[in-house]
């Protein structure tokens, strides 16, 4: 399936997610897929299989692999802060994660990144049970821990 089908296939989805958060108020659950494919298409990542163990993409950086996992996280008109990022597992391979936000049209915003150290010394401080036993990250800590990589508008 080419890069084109695919896309074609996720703008259908989007509006399907939209009217479904129209009518019960819930998302529907793509917002990691879109992520991923949204992550690839504007910083030119490889996407690896599904089911792909620890990373979701590879980036050549000077002539070396990069192994990013990508997390997506949809943020709202009126959201409240404080919001969370999906799961990040530390014992599984990869150089860093992307954080890629999506505004209420599933359409990206940002995306953000964190190395591998970064990540695991935020997520091994003591303190916090959904950072710790989790592996859940704020969208602000994240933010705070890693770079823009990409932004809507920016040059």
């Amino acid at each position: 399936m080419t890069t084109a089908a695919i896309l074609e296939i996720l703008a259908e989805a989007k509006k399907l997610a939209l009217q479904y958060r129209t009518l019960t108020g819930k998302p529907l659950g793509i917002t990691g897929e879109v992520a991923e494919y949204e992550a690839a298409r504007i910083l030119g990542l490889t996407l690896t299989p599904a089911r792909q163990a620890g990373y979701d993409a590879i980036e050549v950086r000077n002539g070396r692999e990069f192994q990013l996992q990508i997390k997506g996280r949809c943020v709202l008109d009126g959201s409240k802060p404080g919001q969370r990022m999906g799961s990040i597992d530390i014992k599984k391979e990869f150089d860093a994660v992307l954080l890629v936000l999506l505004d209420g049209n599933f359409e990206a915003t940002a995306i953000y990144e964190a190395s591998r150290e970064a990540v695991i010394d935020t997520l091994t401080k003591p303190g916090s049970k959904s950072r710790n036993e989790r592996g859940a990250l704020g969208v602000s800590k994240f933010k705070s821990i890693g770079h823009v990589r990409w932004q809507r508008g920016a040059r």
